[in-house]
């Protein structure tokens, strides 16, 4: 698996709304940053909030684009990316994104997810 597909396979691992889908990328030490401001540091924290969201968003459709590479070795990558969400909350279609930084690591030959941090573009 390349940086590449690793980004779209944790986008569609993410689609799923299943967390067994998505635990194999990401990093036994990781930690997500929401564009709220809330930090989930190692993976089972990462897993109770991204169960959280699931919880609360139905439908969810996920999306990265515009990513840009700021480093690509073989032991990691960093990329920034915007994303877009949309999905049903309490019976209402929502929908939002923003921007994001995140940082893989090669561990054994499988790109994991390391940290990634979420914020909202500027207006």
């Amino acid at each position: 698996m390349t940086p590449e597909e690793f980004i779209r396979a944790y986008e569609a691992a993410l689609g799923t709304q299943d967390w067994k889908v998505i635990d194999p990328l990401i990093a036994n030490n990781a930690s997500v940053t929401f564009s709220d401001g809330t930090v989930h540091a190692g993976k089972a924290k990462v897993q109770a909030a991204f169960e959280n969201n699931f919880t609360k968003i139905k439908s969810e459709k996920y999306s990265i684009d515009n990513v840009v590479w700021l480093r690509k070795k073989e032991i990691y990558a960093v990329y920034l990316f915007e994303y877009k969400w949309t999905g049903i909350v309490n019976g209402t279609s929502m929908s939002g994104g923003g921007i994001g930084t995140s940082v893989i690591i090669n561990e054994n030959g499988n790109w994991k997810l390391l940290t990634e941090h979420l914020g909202r573009k500027a207006k």
